[in-house]
């Protein structure tokens, strides 16, 4: 396998590994198509606690579209929102944080 750098020219030579549950890995997918970056690239950012920009292309605006159907889909089979959907509420609040953000690179 020939090894290579990242964007810096840095060898990334380090594994970290970790365990989540499945509540936890769907919400990091969900996370990291709404990002439209790697899952190595969005997880680091998020580690170092470094801001995720996110920029809007069309993978980005397809994973919000198919995140607010999933969302609307699971608002209509539910009575009501209650805590124990935080995932969902979580996810809202990332999907209005980032319409909001690409709503102001149209302007």
């Amino acid at each position: 396998m020939e090894k290579s750098l990242d964007y810096k020219g840095r060898w990334r030579n380090h594994t970290v590994a970790f365990r989540i549950s499945d509540e936890e890995a769907k919400l990091l997918n969900d996370l990291v198509a709404l990002s439209g970056l790697t899952k190595q690239d969005y997880i680091t950012r998020r580690l170092l606690c470094r801001d995720v920009v996110v920029q809007g292309n069309p993978r980005v605006y397809k994973a919000l579209k198919n995140q607010m159907a999933a969302i609307y889909e699971e608002l209509k089979r539910m009575e009501s929102v209650s805590p124990d959907n935080d995932e969902l509420l979580y996810t809202l609040q990332v999907i209005a944080t980032t319409l909001d953000g690409l709503k102001g690179e149209d302007e």
